[in-house]
């Protein structure tokens, strides 16, 4: 065994057995508390809507993008909400058109498409609030964090 097959075998198997099946439940099993945003009769067509979720320190923003978005909700499936702090150094970012941006180091994420990113420096996808409709009130409501918010070890 050659040395790059040998850091091979040891970085996989450091990785399968660094991580507890206890914690990766923990994670899978997470519960958020539900928050409410806005009704949907309130929101226009890319004009953001500034909230806090999961906490009030985690500024996030929920848009109507006007076309069909990857975990979207609503009639259209395009009503989506994500962190608004970017996944690179935690600066807030902007919604532009049809994507937003980091002002800081110009990251740009697609919301579409679960907020990849998909210029500049970060690497990592914006974290992506799961949202729901109250049928009865028309709310949308927070229910979830897919990712991790920038600058913390956990969501809540």
């Amino acid at each position: 065994m050659n040395r790059r097959e040998f850091v091979k075998v040891a970085v996989v198997t450091t990785a399968a057995a660094g991580v507890p099946a206890s914690a990766l439940a923990g994670i899978a099993g997470r519960t958020y508390a539900p928050a409410r945003i806005a009704k949907v009769s309130q929101l226009a067509v890319g004009v953001p809507v500034s909230f806090n979720y999961p906490d009030a320190q985690s500024p996030a923003l929920l848009v109507k993008l006007g076309r069909s978005a990857l975990g979207g909700v609503g009639p259209a499936g395009d009503i989506v909400a994500f962190s608004a702090l970017c996944t690179h150094m935690g600066c807030p970012v902007q919604l532009q058109r049809d994507h937003f941006l980091c002002p800081c180091h110009y990251s740009k994420f697609d919301p579409a498409l679960n907020g990849q990113a998909f210029q500049g420096l970060a690497t990592q996808y914006l974290p992506q609030i799961r949202l729901r409709i109250d049928e009865a009130t028309q709310e949308i409501v927070a229910e979830g964090v897919d990712g991790l918010v920038w600058g913390r070890i956990e969501n809540a």
